[in-house]
């Protein structure tokens, strides 16, 4: 098979063991190398059966998960000294932050949520406190290290870690299993699961059988909600990538025609290109609020009767 058909058209869009960088030598298909390697955290092939286990490879996803934890927890502990007196934060970087995080906790945690009728009883509730506060941490984290992880994707050179269905699978794990475990901690096992079976109404024998099916229907839908979450991240994410990378692709398909048509290719790719960028800034944040507002629905779900 030639070269030409082994071209990866998703190389810049998907995890690698280094960065890219302008100006490095080509390779047999066209990529500049990864001028900055990552390192190998271990050299050692172990073999099992038929399966080979090699070297465990840092990659760029994994670096760039990293970054965004890392920004997130310096920014917000910057933030919690500055209001930690009472008193609201000064300077606009600051002033940005508070916003977005007192955004998430009264429009989307507190209205969701609400209040369910445990009291201040070892539960988790604080005294003094909206009940629904007690999830924020969880619904903050969510929002912020994802909103962090896309937006690292408009940075040249930088990807979005999101981007990858390996990371929004564990994110969506996650959102599955604080859900159960704040609705085993507000309702217990037994009123956690009693949420999904409802009473019918029917009686005898067709009434257990119809209870016991919607119970199994409710059930896997628990699982295919939150498997949702991290397809819908992932596929916006991914999709906003390759389009800018299809836009920017027609300049090298339009190189070896006339010079006219090769600068109006060019001239609209990178406009289409501005345009979609714009567009990506706003998915970036707008699909990490999707993702908190589901966790906080799901979670909303798991804690009251129904």
């Amino acid at each position: 098979m030639s070269a030409e058909h082994d071209v990866d058209h998703f190389h810049h869009v998907r995890d690698a063991p280094g960065f890219d960088i302008p100006g490095g030598m080509a390779d047999a298909h066209g990529h500049g190398t990864l001028d900055i390697f990552l390192p190998r955290i271990f050299d050692w092939e172990l073999k099992i059966n038929d399966y080979v286990l090699t070297d465990w490879q840092l990659t760029k996803f994994m670096a760039l998960q990293v970054v965004a934890a890392v920004f997130v927890f310096v920014v917000f502990r910057g933030l919690a000294k500055r209001i930690q007196n009472g008193k609201p934060a000064k300077g606009r970087f600051w002033n940005f932050w508070e916003a977005i995080a007192l955004f998430i906790r009264d429009e989307v945690v507190r209205p969701t949520i609400g209040d369910h009728h445990h009291d201040d009883d070892g539960h988790g509730h604080q005294q003094g406190g909206h009940p629904a506060d007690q999830y924020l941490p969880f619904i903050w984290s969510c929002f912020f290290y994802i909103l962090v992880c896309n937006l690292l994707g408009a940075v040249p050179w930088m990807g979005s870690a999101t981007g990858n269905i390996n990371v929004t699978g564990v994110l969506a794990i996650s959102a599955f299993v604080a859900t159960v475990v704040f609705g085993f901690r507000a309702m217990g096992p037994g009123g956690f699961f009693g949420n999904m079976e409802p009473d019918t109404g029917v009686p005898g024998a067709f009434g257990l059988l119809l209870s016991k099916g919607i119970f199994g229907i409710e059930v896997f839908g628990f699982f295919i909600k939150h498997g949702v979450l991290a397809v819908r991240l992932f596929a916006n994410i991914m999709g906003g990538h390759t389009v800018v990378a299809v836009i920017l692709g027609f300049i090298a398909q339009a190189a070896h025609s006339s010079l006219p048509l090769w600068g109006l290719v060019t001239f609209g790719s990178i406009v289409g290109q501005i345009f979609i960028g714009l567009l990506e800034l706003f998915v970036s944040f707008l699909q990490a609020y999707v993702f908190a507002f589901l966790a906080t629905i799901f979670i909303a779900g798991a804690v009251h009767e129904h």
